[in-house]
């Protein structure tokens, strides 16, 4: 039985180069599922505002439950052994603050 996943559809758009250039465009649009419910997530971290910065607190949010999402559906790659002793740790010291 396939475990009860929420479904996201995720869209990122290139605004502006480093340059100051805006072409060529760039834009990547893909689904995903994930087991948490990330918006919930987000405002979680965003309230904490772990670096004084509510921007960076959802950057950090988002990117680490994607992450977390890719290690865990292969947690026995050989990509993530070392991840996998102190990750635990990280996510409780995390849940902590």
């Amino acid at each position: 039985m396939e475990k009860k996943t929420n479904k996201y559809h995720l869209a990122l758009k290139l605004k502006q180069y480093a340059n100051g250039e805006t072409l060529p465009a760039r834009e990547l649009e893909f689904d995903f599922d994930n087991h948490d419910e990330i918006f919930s997530i987000i405002e979680r971290i965003e309230a904490k505002n772990p670096f004084n910065d509510p921007s960076q607190a959802v950057q950090f949010a988002l990117g680490l439950k994607l992450f977390a999402e890719v290690k865990l559906k292969n947690r026995n790659h050989p990509l993530f052994e070392e991840l996998n002793t102190v990750f635990g740790d990280f996510m409780k010291k995390l849940k902590s603050l």
